[in-house]
């Protein structure tokens, strides 16, 4: 299937979502539609919210804060999971020595430190970097742990037979092993950076996405909360397509689906 023709049938599902959402709120197929549109309000009106806030110069202040938040804990927690990723993954005493303390750290509520980062960071942005990173991190470390060992060992072992050394080892065997692996758990990492974002404004913010979704839940305001959940799935949307572009860039050793070997 073509790009446009792809397109054009996810642009269709969003359609037929929208459209059955107006169905259900507007016609008293569920209910009285006064009460059906206290709990979900209706597609339009959310539209019709989300354009102003778009309109409104304040909003982007928000955003540019909420983007700060999730880049900076993209940024680091990809680092990091990369980082340990490969010094786990090569060095098999480390990686047991320390399994047990990965796992309880990675099985932590993430809500619950948030209170902790909010104490020793601040309400500034960086105790939601912190929160953002805590959620990156161990989805790109599994993933190049893993990615590193299903280095195949024939490979290695051939690699090793002609003479090359350790770094070329990792460049040319264990990195791009675990490079396909890596953006795949960017694609999820990215969402969870803003995640961590909005939650941490959610909870103790006086700026940002977060904080204006609960500025509009504590006083009712459902169209409110929807608008700026539709503002965030555009966000996120937005950023997964870059890193997409940038992977498509990055992964030009990967061939082409049907080509030649």
């Amino acid at each position: 299937m073509s790009r446009l023709g792809l397109l054009a049938l996810q642009i269709l599902v969003g359609l037929v979502g929208f459209a059955i959402w107006h169905v259900l709120t507007v016609y008293p197929i569920l209910g009285a539609p006064k009460q059906i549109q206290f709990f979900f309000s209706t597609p339009v009106e959310v539209l019709k919210r989300t354009w102003m806030e778009m309109t409104n110069p304040e909003i982007w202040g928000h955003l540019w804060i909420t983007l700060q938040e999730t880049v900076l804990a993209f940024v680091f927690g990809a680092a990091g999971g990369i980082a340990f990723g490969f010094l786990f993954a090569r060095n098999a005493l480390l990686a047991a020595v320390f399994d047990p303390y990965i796992k309880a750290a990675n099985a932590l509520p993430r809500v619950v430190l948030a209170p902790i980062f909010a104490l020793w960071f601040g309400l500034g942005i960086w105790s939601k970097v912190a929160l953002g990173f805590t959620l990156v991190f161990f989805i790109v470390f599994f993933n190049v742990y893993q990615g590193v060992r299903e280095v195949s060992p024939v490979v290695l072992n051939n690699a090793r037979m002609l003479g090359m050394s350790e770094r070329g080892l990792l460049r040319h065997v264990y990195w791009p092993s675990a490079l396909t692996w890596m953006f795949s758990s960017l694609h999820t990492a990215v969402g969870f950076a803003l995640v961590g974002a909005v939650v941490g404004e959610y909870l103790g913010s006086s700026a940002g996405l977060g904080y204006k979704i609960h500025e509009a839940e504590s006083v009712f305001d459902v169209t409110g909360v929807f608008a700026g959940m539709l503002i965030l799935t555009v966000f996120v949307i937005v950023i997964d397509t870059i890193v997409t572009l940038i992977e498509n860039r990055l992964l030009v050793w990967r061939p082409q689906a049907g080509g030649q070997g």
